[in-house]
């Protein structure tokens, strides 16, 4: 599995520095470059914002499962007298 993660990783930052170059090599003038640099910045923010909240709702349900165990335990040992 660590193989397949870093070959996908890989693969992602090559994409990502391979983008970068054809845009920087691409001429173009210098407010269609900044433009379009400005909107792939726009779009990656995007992105690990997406990641980043699919990630916690992940986790969120992941204490939730873990927690569930422990409180059932805390309220068997009450008795009412």
């Amino acid at each position: 599995m660590k193989k397949f993660s870093g070959f996908v990783f890989g693969a992602l930052l090559g994409g990502v520095i391979s983008s970068i170059t054809v845009l920087l090599l691409t001429p173009s003038s210098g407010d269609d470059l900044r433009a379009d640099l400005q909107q792939k910045v726009k779009d990656i923010q995007a992105e690990i914002k997406t990641a980043a909240a699919e990630k916690r709702v992940e986790l969120e349900e992941e204490l939730q499962r873990l927690r569930a165990p422990v409180a059932d335990e805390e309220t068997a040992d009450i008795s009412i007298e």
